[in-house]
């Protein structure tokens, strides 16, 4: 089937009679609308009826409106604008609590540049209070900003009334209009703005074009500094294409505004209606009237919204929160409205465009509910018959391998309150973090328990079985242990997934077990509705060759012997922008085995060992350099790092556990101030079954090194060294 797009919110396809008013500027007329002769003249005329088609949408006067970027710049340059123009006559700016980042994080900038902010609550429908905007003001306000309508819930703000209050108080009123402009009356002389802020990706128009209405006597300073463009009130040679485009579509929504409006809340309210009838339980987030015609935010109780979205394949939709379990991100607008959690998290807006049919919105009705009877909790277990093609595990889960990890801080605050009990013959128990524990059984021998469990990173089942023996097995190897058997620990959703492909999982393992000489001899199976599996391994060591990762000396050098840029690439795989040669070298990376390195190790006099797992490369190191109360030096340029790794973090593919990770090491790492972001982030990436990471003396690393090579570790390099005896922090160089 087709899949059905009801995601208009986030952005719409380009209207035909869009793209076919956009053609001719694509080749024949390409002139600079700033150049006098015939080429720019018409590039000029097109410039300037695109601003008229935008000016008689919203009723306003043609010389009103500046093109920009989008809505975000549009905000940008209203908000700093007056801000910036203001200064002399006051600081304080007002806005809602529920506003788009665009709008947010401005004004967190200016807060931090000695503006002061007043953040406006909501009730539980995502409406302000007009009484709360009159009570906030002060001699020192200067703006309001509060938008149309918000793009989450639908919700259609008083805008008028907050007009009036504006105008009363002499305060200049700016309103984001993005998401109402096309689906709503939207008209600034009703409304009482003197800023307005419409993009024209939300509008049936192409990305990357938007306009700011700025009313006549309005003063805002410059953003953008350069030539004379836009009244020269905004630098920088005009998008003559997509203006054009946007004008086209301005023009559209004119014309078809009230038949659009009747369309889309046709639609909206056949879904909602659609789920009743299939007795599906939800909670509608937003005001049941004062909201956009094609929104609809609905709450699943008791379930995830990640993992509905997941499972409704075809469907294209928003989730409302996102649950990795490294983190809960719940959106700001449902925690501003006092969603409960419970319903907050299995939140998810459809809304609907006008291009929207009633039989898409059948078949819509159709995926919902089957997807909402799999997830929810019942006693009877049908079969599930999938193919082979079907089945691509990432998509059921939210959560990716080791990234998928508790918070380390939160983590970390748990474990300090609990006090195991008083055990001479434990070795190594909480006085590490080690991810193993070591029980002493005699003189010659000492037994090393780890485990470690975690969600698909790859969507082939077998290969996921054979990632995860490899991951868990990891542990062992990095106390300096030989691992004995194995127990399997599996969360499987025999709702969601046929039988087989547990099977494959688990082949996966036995095969990987069986590479390291060991057997799997049975284990614990709980049904869950997200794939889960690893394995309880059990091995022995002696006593006096513990490797922990908290014996690192003075001089020591780090040895790293997986590359970086697991996590961002196991990302990317789930979301389907990884190559299948990338997927097999990531596959390749993470089914490895580290028992030659470990087999290597034995012939060195190693004194600490981890492996670069969930936490990260930085993350583990901190564990060693604290445990072993010492200062280490880590040479950036050194560490390897998959390829395709640092083109997808530029792309932004980045898990939510990596930038937990990179929060977490913020207190110990002192990073050199050359080092951008983009190879913080990597440098913390979440890794699943990675490298040893191995500190001994110096002078035997490079032989270490080269055996390594031998043995086919081809990845392993000298990343750092230990300094002095200090506090444990990493110097990143």
């Amino acid at each position: 089937m087709k899949p059905i797009y009801l995601d208009y919110n986030a952005t719409t396809p380009i209207d035909p009679e869009v793209a076919e008013a956009m053609k001719p500027y694509l080749t024949e007329f390409f002139g600079n609308p700033s150049s006098t002769h015939w080429f720019g003249i018409q590039t000029r005329k097109a410039i300037e009826k695109a601003r008229k088609q935008v000016a008689e949408l919203i009723n306003c006067e043609a010389d009103e409106i500046i093109f920009t970027s989008g809505g975000t710049e549009s905000n940008n340059y209203a908000i700093k604008g007056i801000a910036f123009a203001n200064r002399g006559k006051g600081n304080h700016i007002i806005t809602s609590g529920i506003e788009h980042p665009a709008v947010i994080e401005v004004c967190l900038f200016l807060e931090k540049h000695g503006f002061e902010i007043t953040f406006i609550p909501v009730d539980e429908f995502g409406l302000v209070d007009v009484k709360d905007i009159r009570k906030a003001i002060k001699s020192s306000t200067i703006l309001i900003s509060v938008m149309h309508a918000n793009n989450e819930v639908g919700t259609i703000q008083p805008v008028e009334e907050i007009g009036e209050i504006a105008r009363e108080n002499n305060i200049i009123f700016h309103s984001d209009a993005a998401q109402s402009l096309g689906k709503i009356p939207v008209d600034v002389k009703k409304m009482g703005v003197d800023l307005l802020s419409v993009a024209g990706h939300k509008l049936y128009a192409p990305k990357g074009i938007g306009a700011l209405y700025i009313k006549r006597g309005t003063v805002l300073a410059k953003q953008i500094h350069g030539a004379d463009h836009e009244q020269n009130l905004r630098a920088g040679t005009e998008n003559v294409l997509e203006i054009v485009g946007f004008g086209k579509a301005c023009e559209i929504a004119k014309r078809d505004l009230q038949k659009n409006m009747e369309h889309m809340k046709k639609m909206r309210d056949l879904l909602e209606k659609g789920l009743k009838e299939k007795n599906i339980e939800f909670k509608l987030n937003g005001h049941p009237t004062k909201r956009l015609p094609n929104t609809l935010n609905l709450s699943f109780p008791g379930l995830e919204a990640n993992l509905i979205i997941t499972e409704m394949e075809g469907l294209a939709v928003s989730a409302g929160a996102a649950c990795h379990s490294d983190s809960i991100d719940v959106s700001p607008v449902l925690s501003a409205m006092h969603v409960p959690i419970e319903y907050s998290m299995g939140a998810i807006r459809f809304s609907v465009g006008k291009m929207t049919t009633s039989a898409e919105i059948e078949n819509a009705v159709e995926i919902v509910a089957e997807a909402i009877e799999k997830l929810k909790p019942t006693p009877e277990i049908k079969p599930v018959v999938l193919s082979s093609e079907q089945i691509k595990l990432t998509h059921f889960t939210t959560g990716l391998g080791c990234a998928c990890k508790l918070r380390p801080q939160a983590l970390e605050k748990i474990l300090s309150a609990l006090k195991p009990l008083p055990d001479s013959n434990i070795l190594v128990g909480t006085n590490t973090a080690d991810d193993a524990a070591v029980y002493l059984l005699n003189e010659e021998t000492a037994l090393v328990q780890t485990v470690d469990f975690f969600t698909p990173i790859v969507d082939d089942p077998y290969q996921f079985g054979s990632i995860a023996a490899a991951n868990s097995l990891s542990d062992i190897y990095a106390m300096g242990a030989k691992p004995l058997f194995a127990l399997n620990i599996v969360g499987f959703p025999s709702n969601r997934l046929p039988m087989n492909v547990l099977e494959q999982i688990l082949k996966g393992a036995r095969d990987k077990a069986a590479e390291a000489g060991i057997s799997i001899i049975g284990g614990h199976t709980i049904d869950d509705n997200e794939p889960k599996f690893g394995l309880v391994i059990l091995g022995t060591v002696h006593p006096k060759k513990i490797l922990t990762n908290a014996a690192a000396k003075s001089g020591d050098v780090l040895i790293l012997t997986k590359p970086l840029g697991l996590g961002i690439i196991s990302t990317a795989i789930k979301r389907g922008l990884a190559e299948k040669k990338t997927e097999n070298k990531v596959f390749e990376i993470m089914s490895e085995l580290n028992k030659i390195s470990a087999e290597v190790m034995e012939d060195f006099p190693v004194n600490a060992c981890t492996d670069v797992t969930g936490f990260g490369l930085l993350g583990h190191l901190s564990e060693m350099s604290r445990g072993s109360g010492m200062d280490v030096e880590v040479y950036a340029d050194k560490i390897p790092i998959i390829k395709e790794a640092r083109e997808f973090a530029s792309a932004n593919i980045i898990p939510g556990g990596s930038l937990n990770n990179l929060e977490y090491v913020a207190d110990f790492v002192v990073w050199n101030d050359k080092i951008p972001r983009l190879d913080r982030i990597i440098l913390c990436d979440a890794q699943t079954s990675g490298g040893l990471l191995i500190s001994l003396p110096e002078k035997f690393a490079e032989e270490m090194i080269q055996k390594l090579h031998e043995k086919g570790i081809n990845y392993a390099a000298i990343i750092g060294k230990f300094r002095e005896k200090s506090n444990g922090k990493i110097f990143v160089l």
